[in-house]
């Protein structure tokens, strides 16, 4: 499903600008909503990228707080920007978005690390991920 691939590949796109900028992923989603509406060299905001951003986010806090309890000798703030950003992508959807495959999740969130970050990146989110994924349905329950 190319559409969703592009679609994470932007709702990432959105998380890294607002993390960069000390912004709120909400404003940086308005932005960059606005400029596909008034330039038309802007490719437009599709409305599952709409979806994953306004789900991480609703529950930024909560993500957060799971990947540094989750990430072995790494605080939040260590981490590369663009692991932490494909992370919180990640286990948002990993976690809350049931009609996305776990598999597709770690998947994408591996392809994203392969081509924006390190070498290292691709094995680290996928080992982090698939932690959340062991634990998604004592994570779900305990939200409620």
């Amino acid at each position: 499903m190319a559409a969703r691939n592009t679609a994470r590949k932007r709702a990432f796109q959105i998380l890294f600008e607002g993390d960069q900028r000390g912004a709120d992923v909400l404003t940086v989603l308005a932005d960059w909503v606005r400029h596909s509406r008034s330039d038309t060299r802007q490719p437009p905001v599709s409305e599952y990228t709409m979806e994953l951003v306004e789900g991480y986010a609703e529950r930024a806090r909560r993500i957060d707080e799971l990947i540094a309890q989750y990430s072995v000798g790494w605080t939040l703030d260590r981490m590369p920007v663009v692991d932490r950003n494909i992370l919180r992508l990640g286990a948002y959807e990993l976690i809350w978005v049931d009609e996305t495959p776990d598999a597709v999740v770690l998947d994408e969130m591996v392809q994203l690390a392969k081509e924006f970050s390190t070498d290292e990146s691709p094995s680290f989110v996928n080992g982090l991920l698939g932690r959340l994924k062991e634990l998604k349905p004592s994570l779900r329950r305990d939200e409620s």
